[in-house]
């Protein structure tokens, strides 16, 4: 994006995928008035794993699976979005069944007998990231990451047609090189294809057919 400015491109949006919504890519683009539409990664919206309990976060259901292999049933978000030491406190509470907790085998550790609720908290982490939360939840995020499919789509063919899905040299000097030439020959042939005229094909097609009536 930097480079990209530097070069006298206005930059008005980023489309990407989640790699691209790292902490500094969103500081930099909210300093620089540009929005970014990037899905933020599911460990930094709930938090890292707790290795000692390595309960694990299925971002298809939004929901965390305990060790058991039991899904929690419901969630709610408690906490200040801002204390008063400026500081983000809000976290996200996933609410498992107790009844299920009670027989489960792995409940050593991790239900405490005679309890009426088993939950586990995650805290989110900072504005800035809440910030981002918040514009994926608007239209005009969603209409930047329809964008998205055409960014997807150049990937495969990059590696499909032109073999950039296996690296054909070891180190990173020789792996920029063939993403140059890849990319370099993809616009070419794409160049070729937009200017063929479409009027010269419809001649050469007339030339070939047969308008006579006798």
């Amino acid at each position: 994006m930097a480079k990209s400015r530097e070069n006298g491109i206005e930059v008005e949006a980023v489309v990407g995928d989640g790699a691209y919504a790292e902490k500094d890519n969103l500081e930099f683009t909210q300093e620089n008035g540009i929005k970014l539409a990037a899905r933020l990664n599911a460990t930094v919206t709930h938090g890292t794993r707790r290795e000692e309990n390595k309960f694990e976060f299925n971002k298809d259901a939004g929901m965390y699976v305990c060790p058991a292999g039991h899904q929690a049933i419901r969630k709610a978000r408690g906490g200040q979005k801002k204390a008063k030491n400026g500081s983000n406190t809000q976290v996200e509470t996933y609410y498992f069944d107790v009844e299920r907790c009670k027989h489960c085998p792995l409940k050593e550790g991790c239900y405490k007998e005679g309890a009426k609720s088993k939950s586990y908290s995650v805290k989110i982490k900072s504005d800035i990231h809440l910030e981002q939360m918040a514009f994926m939840e608007t239209e005009e995020y969603q209409e930047l990451m329809h964008e998205c499919y055409k960014i997807e789509a150049k990937n495969a063919e990059l590696k499909q047609n032109y073999g950039y899905g296996k690296a054909s040299g070891g180190g990173l000097n020789s792996m920029k090189l063939q993403a140059a030439v890849t990319i370099f020959l993809s616009n070419i042939q794409r160049i070729f294809k937009l200017s063929e005229n479409p009027w010269d094909k419809c001649a050469q097609n007339s030339e070939k057919t047969d308008l006579s009536t006798e």
